[in-house]
């Protein structure tokens, strides 16, 4: 599955691939696998994209706003950033990012998060 989302992301990137197209392949369930509780070990290279089926919940420590520390709960960081509701099922994109030299803190969507330094991976979310 990862490197079938590593060709997706690529094409998307080139713009090979419409958000359509893009739809389609996760409506017939090609892209997107059940979250892990995080991605710390999928933050390997910056710019990496997956695609997550995410059940958002309260549980589980979340550091940073809207950028997240790749240790940070991948469900909880889905409320926080308001992608999902807490039981809601959704399919996110994760985007590996550069880490931060400091994480912000904040309390959204009942999920709060924590302030933290630099922290040697990093990802954002977005609702597909």
């Amino acid at each position: 599955m990862k490197v079938i989302q590593e060709l997706v992301a690529h094409f998307e990137r080139q713009k090979k691939l419409s958000a359509r197209q893009v739809r389609a392949l996760l409506d017939q369930g090609y892209l997107a696998n059940d979250a892990p509780p995080t991605i710390i070990e999928l933050c390997e290279t910056v710019g990496a994209v997956y695609y997550f089926r995410v059940t958002g919940a309260t549980e589980g420590m979340v550091w940073g706003v809207d950028t997240y520390t790749g240790d940070s709960a991948i469900a909880a960081a889905a409320v926080h950033a308001g992608l999902v509701g807490v039981g809601e099922t959704a399919i996110v994109k994760v985007t590996v990012m550069a880490p931060l030299n400091q994480y912000q803190g904040s309390t959204r969507n009942g999920v709060t998060s924590h302030e933290f330094g630099r922290f040697g991976t990093a990802y954002r979310l977005e609702r597909v």
